[in-house]
């Protein structure tokens, strides 16, 4: 019977002879399950040279840890051959198939580790596996370096830029994400026009060319600017819609808020009763679009819109500038989207308030990046998606010290790699759903 047992994990264990589980120890008191697995050969091939028909000269007695076997913690241990090669004259130790060479686990439970990293923050997926999170951070690194050697980029063409914060203290990383593909390129410390430079260094790395990236999409970043065009210098600039629609909200919202801090009592008296409400569904009904407006806020943009305040001026100059966007995508010419961005700018600079006047001065400066920008079809909203969810990441792991976790978890969750090992948890043959719907 105990061999049948012993045959039974061999088996489970996917080992081939000469490697088997000689002896299997059940011990419900501390809910763990040892095997102890044997070599059984006298010879073996040289792992430094490949000379075959080496003997062995001793054996070294390893340990790591496997998925739990039902609800036991489950280690493997083994008497790992060294072999003394005749040909290199050097003593190497035998690779064994369930596990890399230096690692305290096994292949099946760093995979499973690394599938549970990319949902979880690595604090909650260490205490879940019952490990240490430092080594489960080793492995992460390890594993997305391994993948990422082997990624290819030799067909990136545009791309989309930005920064995004690690942490308090003005820290960010730069990330570089292929518009196309929808995945994350490249991070690095930074949002200089060195970023690029790191960037440019890095697709050579993975097959690309720095010179045949013909679009980059961009905030209106003048470091980023300068690194493009030294890094990638047939790449053309366009600076999307979300960003330059942020800034009307910006100055939309600073001209609502000196307004508010300068003529709050006018301001008040001209609202009438009730005005701390009134005030209050103005802030949001300004900022969302009218589609999504609550009843409150319906009204109180109505009564705004038939007011004299600065902030009715503000808000009809972002959402004209809204449709200047509109226009420019249904037209699809050079030609009306410069012209409409150029009466809006001319209003802007004839509103009498600053912060669009500054606003208008801006988009004059970056105008033919702007104007590629209304044309393309190509944005950075992909880009902020995966910062938000960045961002979650950060807040759900309560911050990270070192920067360069918060790289791996971005290549981890947003690359797309395709070398990383795969979750044990994944069935090998996907199963049919669908015949048993007439049970349910």
């Amino acid at each position: 019977m105990n061999n049948q047992i012993e045959a039974l994990f061999t088996t489970a264990l996917g080992l081939q002879p000469p490697w088997h589980v000689a002896k299997v120890e059940l011990n419900t008191a501390k809910r763990r399950i040892d095997f102890e697995v044997e070599h059984t050969g006298k010879r073996a091939a040289c792992p430094a040279c490949g000379v075959e028909h080496q003997l062995i000269h001793d054996r070294v007695r390893r340990s790591w840890r496997h998925l739990d076997f039902f609800q036991f913690e489950a280690w493997l241990h083994a008497e790992v051959p060294r072999v003394q090669c005749s040909g290199c004259g050097k003593t190497a130790q035998l690779p064994v198939p369930w596990a890399r060479e230096g690692s305290g686990f096994t292949l099946l439970f760093e995979a499973l580790g690394l599938s549970l990293c990319r949902e979880l923050p690595v604090t909650q997926a260490a205490n879940q596996m019952r490990v240490a999170p430092k080594r489960l951070w080793r492995r992460v690194r390890h594993y997305v370096e391994v993948a990422r050697a082997k990624d290819d980029m030799s067909g990136v063409r545009h791309v989309g830029i930005d920064e995004t914060s690690v942490k308090r203290g003005h820290q960010y990383i730069t990330v570089v994400h292929d518009l196309a593909a929808q995945r994350l390129l490249f991070a690095c410390p930074g949002r200089d026009h060195q970023t690029l430079g790191a960037f440019a260094d890095d697709l050579r790395a993975h097959g690309g060319d720095p010179a045949r990236i013909e679009h980059a999409c961009i905030d209106m970043s003048a470091a980023y600017a300068k690194g493009i065009g030294q890094s990638l210098p047939s790449a053309q600039i366009s600076y999307d819609r979300f960003h330059v629609v942020a800034l009307a909200n910006a100055a939309m919202d600073e001209v609502r808020r000196e307004e508010m801090r300068t003529s709050a009592a006018a301001v008040r008296e001209a609202v009438g009763a009730d005005s701390k409400k009134t005030l209050r569904q103005l802030l949001w009904g300004m900022r969302k679009d009218a589609a999504s407006w609550t009843r409150a806020q319906f009204e109180a943009m109505h009564w705004l819109q038939r007011s004299n305040l600065k902030s009715a001026r503000a808000w009809r100059l972002k959402q004209a500038l809204r449709l200047v966007y509109r226009e420019a995508r249904d037209s699809n010419s050079d030609a009306i989207a410069l012209g409409a961005l150029t009466k809006w700018m001319s209003w802007a600079r004839r509103s009498r308030l600053e912060p669009f006047k500054r606003l208008a001065a801006t988009l004059k400066e970056h105008l033919g990046g702007v104007v590629r920008g209304m044309l393309d079809g190509r944005s950075n909203a992909y880009v902020e998606a995966m910062n938000g969810l960045l961002q979650k990441a950060k807040s759900a792991a309560r911050g990270f010290r070192d920067p360069e976790n918060f790289i791996a978890i971005a290549y981890l969750r947003m690359s797309k790699l395709k070398h990383l090992p795969q979750s044990p948890l994944v069935p090998a043959i996907p199963r049919d759903y669908g015949r048993y719907r007439h049970v349910c």
